[in-house]
């Protein structure tokens, strides 16, 4: 903490060690501390209330002074204290609790006759912030959380430092030149103005992504909400160039595997549907717009006629599939028919396994919520089963199949292994919270790479794949505060599984409209979409002035460097509430980490459903009505 306060300031950095006098028993409470040169700060409430003799005191306080000694010598390895004298001095630790450390900190500096005594910590309580104030001449509490449990709670990753580090960030201490005041760079919107160049607008937008993407197998493109005409847009404009220019075979999507092949089917000429609006019809379930709407219907008619047009063998067809696992009871079906038509007697055998789920009326949820607490039996032996089953058997099931026999199989064989884990996500999703997500995107992921394995087997050479999802999955979750607890992503997964071979993008708001309900399962309707928060990536990004605008990271350093702190980015999913904006659509992030690439759209409309309601066409009344200031 303080080696990146030093460099921002072009400051000399040095270690000012302050030890805590633990109680004996209790190490982890304070009853003191010790700072170098041996001033010692004693907590009195602490003492009386545990009793503690005076001879204890000194005892611990020597203990603690050796090794505050100890330290010392080991991390200026010979070099001499700075002189403090004169000079303002900031004392900068990774957070405050009761303020002890630092007590005794002031105390100790304070006898070299500094200039300026300035108290620098990223968290602290209120009242900690308030109490030093008084006894220094300026205090910097980044934030001060309510209620205050512990300074660990306030990071993402609270790892101890170790005195190696601490002996290497004083060695480059010493090297690094101070960074330009950030009056000399101008603001931070002026910034990424200057690194945008000319490419502004959507087709300039297309480009910048096309650059990047090189010789990338996989090609994810993120979404701020699931309402959003402009994000479908854009990222059917980039997909259809990625199929048409660089050879992307496939497009894969934040959907249900059985509803997607359904699309899939049609696409590549093999299904009774003759529109592409038909093919659709299979996204019956909740929340429906989110693929029945206008952009991805006309998009599915192009890639129907492209089909037809371009491709000159079976595999030349770019396809359309789904990586999510929520259609557990469509799968079931997509595998009963399947073996209906090869092998009647094995279609008896899954319908026989399968019949585990019939209690729940079609629930997956109530399934779940049954097996996970106890009140019905658990259906994995069965689904389990089943997938091994159909794995072992897939050569006999379809012996000297052709392409499309080829392609059913992989279908029957992937609606298995989503049927699979999507009765263990169903069974977790009344538990962890972070491990029902983590078990939904590796999910995911592993469908992306046996699409990918199976595509390419088909085509002798390695497929190129397009995922169209929403930011929160498409983000590398390393880089939010999410991550900290475990929480992985789609995104996360396809950098670690092939580094170097991918591109995540990403799409952010300033304002306008979005087709979202209020709670789940709820109507479709057009929402106004509240201006961003300030602070947040998407009011700096309101700020530049431009309608729209693409920022690659790796091509614009000063831009990148500014937008690895974090700061808030909104999601809106399915449902939006304004009423509790900051609480349920921001999380804290670090953009140019989080993804490779950010289109942002400052302005942007509620994307159409294909089944338009009264409420959705009447659209949401102004906060500001009747007034329409």
């Amino acid at each position: 903490m303080a080696y990146e306060v030093a460099t921002a300031l072009g400051a000399p950095l040095d270690v000012f060690l302050v030890r805590k006098l633990g109680v004996p028993g209790h190490e982890e409470l304070a009853m003191g501390a010790i700072a170098s040169g041996g001033v010692v700060v004693i907590n009195d409430d602490v003492v009386r209330g545990f009793g503690i003799r005076p001879e204890v005191v000194q005892r611990v306080a020597e203990e603690e002074g050796r090794e505050l000694l100890r330290r010392e010598s080991a991390y200026r390895e010979d070099r001499p204290p700075p002189e403090l004298g004169g000079k303002v001095v900031i004392l900068v630790d990774d957070g405050l609790a009761t303020g002890s450390s630092m007590l005794a900190a002031i105390n100790a500096v304070r006898e070299h006759d500094p200039a300026q005594i300035v108290v620098a910590v990223p968290a602290a309580p209120e009242s900690t912030c308030r109490e030093l104030s008084a006894v220094v001449d300026e205090v910097v509490c980044a934030t001060t959380p309510s209620p205050f449990f512990a300074v660990g709670e306030s990071y993402w990753d609270f790892t101890q430092v170790t005195d190696d580090e601490v002996r290497q960030l004083l060695r480059e201490a010493s090297k690094v030149e101070p960074k330009p005041d950030r009056r000399e760079q101008g603001d931070e919107a002026a910034v990424v103005r200057s690194e945008l160049g000319r490419r502004r607008g959507a087709r300039q937008n297309q480009d910048t992504l096309m650059d990047l993407v090189g010789d990338a197998h996989f090609v994810l493109l993120g979404e701020a909400s699931h309402g959003t005409h402009e994000f479908y847009a854009e990222r059917a404009g980039v997909t259809r160039r990625l199929i048409e220019e660089k050879g992307f075979c496939a497009v894969a999507v934040e959907a249900d595997w059985p509803d997607a092949y359904r699309v899939n089917r049609f696409v590549r000429g093999e299904s009774h549907d003759e529109t592409a609006e038909e093919a659709l019809r299979g996204f019956e379930r909740f929340p429906t717009w989110m693929w029945r709407n206008a952009v991805v219907m006309d998009f599915v008619g192009w890639l129907r006629e492209r089909n037809d047009r371009a491709a000159v063998l079976e595999w030349d067809r770019a396809g359309f599939y789904g990586l999510d696992l929520y259609g557990l009871f469509r799968s079931i079906q997509e595998i009963i028919d399947y073996l209906e038509g090869i092998d009647p007697i094995a279609a008896d055998r899954a319908r026989e396994r399968y019949a585990c789920f019939d209690h729940f009326g079609g629930d997956a949820q109530r399934y779940g919520y049954a097996a996970a607490f106890g009140a019905g039996e658990s259906c994995e032996e069965e689904v389990v089963e089943q997938l091994v089953e159909l794995q072992q058997h897939a050569q006999e099931l379809a012996p000297g199949a052709g392409l499309l026999a080829r392609d059913e199989l992989f279908h029957a064989e992937q609606s298995a292994r989503t049927v699979k884990t999507a009765e263990e996500y169903y069974r977790t999703m009344f538990g962890d919270r972070v491990s029902s997500w983590n078990l939904r995107d590796s999910h995911m992921a592993d469908t992306l790479d046996a699409l990918a394995n199976h595509l390419s087997t088909q085509r002798r050479e390695q497929a190129r794949i397009v995922v169209w999802a929403h930011n929160s999955h498409v983000g590398d979750s390393h880089a939010t505060e999410l991550g900290s607890t475990g929480e992985l992503t789609l995104g996360r997964l396809v950098r670690e599984r092939h580094p170097g071979d991918c591109l995540l993008g990403g799409f952010t708001t300033y304002s306008g409209t979005v087709t979202a309900a209020d709670d789940w399962g709820g109507p479709a309707e057009r929402k106004n979409v509240r201006p961003a928060l300030p602070g947040s990536f998407e009011a700096l990004f309101h700020e530049v002035g431009e309608e729209s605008f693409a920022m690659a990271f790796r091509t614009a350093p000063r831009s990148a460097d500014m937008l690895l702190a974090a700061r808030l980015e909104r999601a809106i999913g399915v449902i939006y509430r304004p009423s509790t904006e900051r609480q349920s659509h921001y999380f804290r992030a670090r953009l140019a980490d989080q993804f490779d690439v950010v289109i942002h759209i400052d302005d942007t409309r509620a994307v159409e459903p294909l089944e338009r309601t009264a409420r959705w066409e009447r659209g949401e009344v102004p906060e500001t009505f009747p007034h329409a200031v």
